[in-house]
């Protein structure tokens, strides 16, 4: 197939998550295109399965797939991207990019790769995550769609791992795959070790993949209803957990990788866990999670504390294993993924861990009711009681949410 690029300015959702329409854009045979297109939202359609035309661009047959990636401001991060997507040992047919009205260069930045990948890039200022994938999904008629993040490099192998259950003859409804730290200081380095799982942790049957790395067939997402474009947080969670509720279990591909660099701050990781908690609040997701942290941090801890200060030195004891026991497991973590930093680095790692187990904590104790009091305003919108059409009762793992 010839790389083809286009690039299309539009006037998009007027708020992140609220449902617009729209007609279907019609594919152009021109080498460019510069019209414009309203992007807005058509319900997403639900049907029985539908048969995977596939591709004899390689040795074996595959369903055709597309890539598609949601973008904002990344021009510090787009080329890193683009680069492992072009070294791919499978190419995709199409390659979706859906910018939320980056201010920086990243459009730009991707217009130099218009003759290396199949590309297509939708301009559409201030959608929300969930509404640019979904826009995504729509520009693309491929049968399997294949998600990644900006901010990520994709291993060589990412996408033939991710296809691979396909590939053998298999016909899964979504494909799970992996992400890996890549972490450039100490400080890094302490929040992969506290905040993500290594993949002898994972347990496939439990596990929800990030949207960093993740396929499903488009009958699987049109059953489902699209990712959730009321969520501004937790949205690839909710949609993990109605893939599992409606149409069936992911495939686990561990070895279909992608790697991503923890936030650089304390800061950044505050803000990032008070969102996921947000989120959690409103999709309801974790009560007894969130409720087990209230509990301690505001009834057992103060009480731990306050005896100690009376004089009773076994509740000190108590709470100084407690918190070592809390930290146990990113330690463990560490000595993993710092086997060949220098010590000092990997000292000052361990010394962040017990402080971002505290700032995460505090992070989500904060979000969370804000999310609930969200739902709670929300209550009568349907689209929040996601749940009700599952047909199955489904739980499971966050990837990259162990705090």
């Amino acid at each position: 197939m010839t790389p083809r690029w286009s690039i299309i300015p539009s006037s998009c959702c007027d708020h992140p998550g609220r449902f617009h329409r729209r007609q279907p854009s019609r594919p152009s045979n021109s080498r460019q295109r510069h019209s414009v297109e309203t992007c807005t939202l058509p319900v997403i359609p639900k049907r029985a399965g539908t048969l995977l035309p596939m591709s004899t661009t390689n040795s074996q047959q595959r369903p055709r797939v597309a890539v598609i990636v949601t973008v904002l401001n990344e021009e510090d991060t787009i080329a890193t991207l683009l680069d492992s997507l072009v070294a791919q040992t499978l190419r995709p047919e199409e390659v979706v990019i859906v910018d939320g009205g980056s201010q920086d260069k990243t459009v730009e930045i991707i217009r130099q790769y218009a003759t290396r990948l199949p590309l297509k890039v939708k301009v559409c200022p201030r959608v929300n995550i969930s509404a640019g994938r979904n826009i995504a999904v729509r520009e693309t008629n491929a049968p399997v769609i294949a998600v990644t993040d900006a901010g990520v490099r994709l291993s060589p192998h990412w996408l033939e791992n991710l296809l691979a259950p396909w590939q053998r003859g298999e016909n899964p409804p979504a494909v799970a795959g992996f992400f890996l730290p890549a972490p450039r200081t100490p400080f890094e380095l302490a929040l992969a070790a506290t905040t993500l799982p290594l993949v002898e942790e994972i347990s496939p049957q439990h596990f929800l993949p990030s949207s960093r790395s993740v396929a499903f067939t488009r009958t699987t997402w049109e059953r489902v209803g699209g990712y959730p474009e009321w969520l501004a947080y937790s949205e690839d969670v909710v949609f993990d957990l109605r893939v599992r509720g409606i149409v069936g279990d992911f495939t686990w591909a561990p070895e279909a990788v992608v790697y991503f660099r923890p936030r650089p701050n304390m800061g950044a990781f505050f803000r990032q866990y008070r969102n996921y908690a947000y989120g959690d609040g409103q999709a309801d997701l974790w009560r007894r999670r969130h409720l087990a942290r209230y509990v301690t941090y505001l009834l057992v801890l103060p009480a731990l504390i306050v005896l100690s200060l009376k004089g009773h030195p076994l509740f000190g004891g108590v709470l100084l294993i407690g918190g070592l026991a809390y930290c146990r497991r990113p330690w463990w973590r560490l000595r993993r993924l710092g086997a060949e930093w220098p010590a000092r680095a990997r000292i000052m790692a361990a010394l962040w861990v017990p402080l971002l187990r505290v700032v995460g904590d505090v992070a989500k104790m904060i979000g969370y009711p804000l999310g609930l009091w969200w739902r709670w305003r929300h209550r009568q919108d349907p689209r929040i009681h996601w749940r009700r059409d599952l047909t199955r009762p489904v739980s499971g793992t966050a990837g990259g949410r162990l705090i």
